[in-house]
This record gives C-alpha cells, sequence and structure tokens, in this order.
C-alpha cells in the first residue's frame, strides 16, 4: 500500500492530532507542559552543571547551547520512547483497518517534532536574551533537523518492531538513554572533553547525535563549539555519523516492513 496515499496522509494526521490531544488530557496546564517540562530539566542542569560545577565556561553562551541540547535530546528521546510503544497502543487499530502500519511509528515521531519547534521558539528567545548573534548560517539547521528526524525515525522503527514481542525492551531503553545521555556532550563542552583526552572526544562524535547537536551550536550559537571536522582530521572518518542515520533509517524500514504483517497476529 502507498505510504503517501490520500488515505494514509488523512490518517496520519489524524494520529497525529489525537496524540497530542490525549498527551495531556487532564491536565491543569495542558499543552504548557510541552514547553515547561524541558525547562525545568534545563533549569536543574544549569543550577547543578554551571552554576555549582563551572561546566561550559569555555564557550560563549553556553546556557543557550545547554537548553539547545536538551531540547534536541528530547526529542530524540521522545520520539523513539513513543514510537516504540505505538505499535502495542495501536493494536485495535491494526486489527480494525488495513493501512500501512509506518503511519503510526510516524505519527508518534511527527507528534514529538510537534514539541519540538515548539521549544525551539523557546530556545530562540533565550538566545535573544542571552545576546546570541544570528548568522545566515542558521539555515544549516534544516539538513541537521532532517538528519536528526531520519535517525530517530529509523530508530523508532526497530524498537517498535521489537517491543511487539518484547516489552522487557522499554526498561532496556531507558537504560541506554539514561547512559547515552552523559555520553553526548550536552551537560558539557567537548572542548571540556579534548583537554582530557582527545581521543575520548574523538570517540563521542562519532555518535550522530553528539555530531547534530555540536553541529547546531556550531551554526546557530557560536564557532566556539567546536564540530566534528574541526576535532577528527579523516574526512572518512568525518563522514561516519553523517552516514548512519541514512543506514539506521534504511534498516529500520527493511525490519518494520519485513515483520509488520504478523504485528495483529501477534497483538
Amino acid at each position: 500500500m502507498d505510504l503517501f496515499s490520500t488515505k494514509n496522509r488523512i490518517l496520519l494526521r489524524e494520529l497525529i492530532k489525537t496524540d497530542f490531544k490525549l498527551r495531556y488530557q487532564g491536565s491543569v496546564i495542558g499543552y504548557l507542559w510541552s514547553i515547561l517540562k524541558p525547562l525545568m530539566l534545563f533549569a536543574i542542569m544549569y543550577v547543578v552543571f554551571i552554576h555549582f560545577l563551572r561546566l561550559g565556561g569555555d564557550v560563549p553562551h553556553f546556557p543557550v547551547a545547554l537548553l539547545l541540547g536538551n531540547v534536541i535530546w528530547s526529542f530524540f528521546s521522545e520520539s523513539t520512547n513513543m514510537g516504540m510503544v505505538s505499535i502495542v497502543t495501536r493494536g485495535d487499530l491494526l486489527r480494525k483497518l488495513n493501512f500501512s502500519k509506518e503511519i503510526i511509528v510516524l505519527s508518534a515521531v511527527f507528534g514529538a517534532a510537534i514539541n519540538f519547534s515548539i521549544n525551539l521558539v523557546v530556545v530562540l528567545l533565550f538566545s535573544l536574551m542571552n545576546g546570541v548573534q544570528f548568522t545566515w548560517t542558521v539555515i544549516f539547521a534544516i539538513p541537521l533537523f532532517i538528519e536528526l528526524f531520519l535517525l530517530a525515525t529509523g530508530v523508532a522503527f526497530i524498537l517498535s518492531t521489537l517491543f511487539v514481542r518484547f516489552r522487557d525492551l522499554a526498561q532496556i531503553w531507558e537504560v541506554f538513554m539514561q547512559a547515552g545521555m552523559y555520553a553526548t556532550p550536552i551537560i558539557y563542552s567537548i572542548s571540556f572533553v579534548m583537554d582530557r583526552s582527545a581521543l575520548a572526544a574523538k570517540l563521542i562524535m562519532l555518535n550522530p547525535l553528539a555530531q547534530i547537536i555540536q553541529d547546531m551550536r556550531y551554526f546557530v550559537i557560536d564557532r566556539a563549539n567546536l564540530p566534528i571536522w574541526q576535532i577528527i582530521e579523516n574526512k572518512a572518518i568525518v563522514a561516519i555519523p553523517y552516514l548512519i542515520p541514512v543506514i539506521v533509517f534504511v534498516i529500520g524500514i527493511m525490519v518494520f516492513k519485513k515483520h509488520s504483517k504478523k504485528f495483529a497476529e501477534i497483538l
């Protein structure tokens, strides 16, 4: 079935709207949580890691860099977590309708993208308050978001496929994400790692999320945020984190398509 048929596009739109409405149903402040949640986490990180531990002091506007990194990580975390459980939570829909199953996972990722876009407005306002001088290089944020979207969607396809059979995956992924957050230069600058171990910094930057965050910071906030090509000299190695999202997305689609026909039977 054509993923981009009129029927599938309508279903995708309705699923996104429904998920977004139900997410904060019954909450006192409703949709404001999509802004307050990352801001509250940022406030805690700011007090602990910047105010007390003095991390990021070598990078201009590091509080903005911290907020941006947190927003990017939150998008990846939300899209993969929601995508992972999306097939199981929509089991009744799978049994009743005939449509492209990819729509269910995509609706979860697009829902996270809505929150991401709202949070980017907050980052923009905070950047202006912090004196960030924007240049034309901010347009590179667009291909970087596409890279981020491909990575998150590919991972979500793989996780959703596995979660249908292995429900313990949710706990495993939670631990993996917690470890991954500290292994990604969000609460600290990559230059902080470079000063202590150049090899460790190079290994960290092979993580596509680290590359995306650093590139975003470099093009949007300040050139003091070192991108991967200023850390690793070998151009072939530099290309690795840029290729991983595409590879993960293709593998994710292939794995999902291979097993999606049996989802209704298993559920």
